[in-house]
């Protein structure tokens, strides 16, 4: 049985990941600072899978306790990355915060894993490193545009880190799964989405005020260059981009791997304006919710959905869910964790 450290693995897509870890036999040390997120999530994956896994809390930015840790864990066999601040917005306001916590904790995990004996690395990305593309769908090949936000500079700069250090050291083998937006819940409802205050994200703002703890929700921009002149994107279900990175990991055990570091668009190939989603919410929880046009927000590109051919026959994964049934999941989260 192989053990795995999931670094950010209380937050929402790390959860959901360790749940489908664990699923498939992988022991699993879950590394986070709940900064972002609650140590009762641990209790949610034990009860969905029978099985604790190790929790150590640990602030990744002390160099010292990520040194520690790895003494302490010398049989770890993969490596899975999400530990990172992930608000566009909220990068644009204090970029200085977004690289210390996404660009030094990288470095920090990767001088630590070229000294394991398997050496496999999975990065947290997104399809910001995109900006805005020039055509949809977006495959990987498509260029890295300068980033719109702090928080899309970081990702870029993270898969240029990784990439160098695989260059030069042919041991080390890496994906970057570039997520486009992961939202839902587990269907047992015993994890989800935990935002920390305001929700930064569409989903978890929606839900909220469906719950009736948001008077209303702003929809950013209704004349952009869309059918409804909402902002478009590409939303997953969280259980679907969880499997993916189990996926990910299984190519680097098995060497399946074309090239010792490889990059997947996580998606499901379809574009949903914010109304759509609003919609789709409307559909499942049977209320209307109440929203209200405000001005765009800084950072926001137009449209960003995924071409998926690479994941797809490559990698071998495809997302499964509807964005219904990702709304719905959400929604049964909400009113779970509200006690609705």
């Amino acid at each position: 049985m192989k053990k795995i450290l999931v670094t950010g693995g209380l937050g929402f897509i790390g959860s959901h990941t360790v749940v489908e870890l664990q699923a498939v036999g992988f022991e699993v040390v879950i590394i986070d600072d709940l900064s972002n997120s609650s140590e009762s999530v641990l209790d949610g994956i034990t009860s969905i899978t029978n099985k604790k896994p190790i929790f150590e809390k640990l602030d990744l930015k002390e160099k010292s306790s990520v040194e520690n840790f790895f003494r302490k864990h010398n049989d770890i066999s993969g490596v899975i990355h999400f530990a990172a601040s992930k608000a566009v917005g909220e990068s644009v306001e204090n970029p200085l915060l977004y690289y210390e916590n996404n660009l030094n904790t990288l470095i920090y995990m990767l001088k630590e894993v070229l000294g394991l004996q398997e050496s496999n690395f999975i990065f947290s990305s997104s399809c910001t490193v995109y900006g805005q593309a020039d055509k949809m769908p977006i495959t990987e090949s498509a260029p890295v545009k300068p980033a719109e936000s702090p928080y899309g500079n970081t990702k870029q700069i993270g898969e240029e880190i990784i990439s160098d250090t695989c260059k030069v050291n042919p041991n080390l083998n890496a994906i970057a799964l570039r997520y486009f937006n992961p939202i839902g819940a587990h269907p047992s409802a015993k994890i989800g989405e935990l935002p920390i205050g305001v929700p930064q994200n569409l989903v978890p703002y929606i839900t909220q005020t469906g719950a009736g703890l948001r008077e209303s929700l702003s929809v950013f921009g209704d004349d952009y260059p869309t059918a409804d002149g909402t902002c478009i994107r590409d939303y997953i279900h969280v259980v679907d981009l969880a499997k993916a990175h189990v996926i990910a990991l299984q190519r680097l055990h098995n060497h399946k791997n074309d090239s010792n570091f490889e990059t997947f668009n996580v998606g499901t190939g379809v574009g949903s304006s914010v109304l759509e989603v609003i919609h789709a919410f409307e559909n499942v929880s049977n209320q209307s919710l109440n929203y209200k046009i405000a001005p765009r927000r800084e950072g926001d590109i137009t449209s960003a959905f995924a071409d998926t051919k690479k994941a797809n026959t490559v990698l071998g994964w495809k997302a499964k869910s509807s964005l219904n049934d990702a709304m719905d999941s959400a929604w049964k989260w909400e009113q779970k964790i509200r006690n609705l």
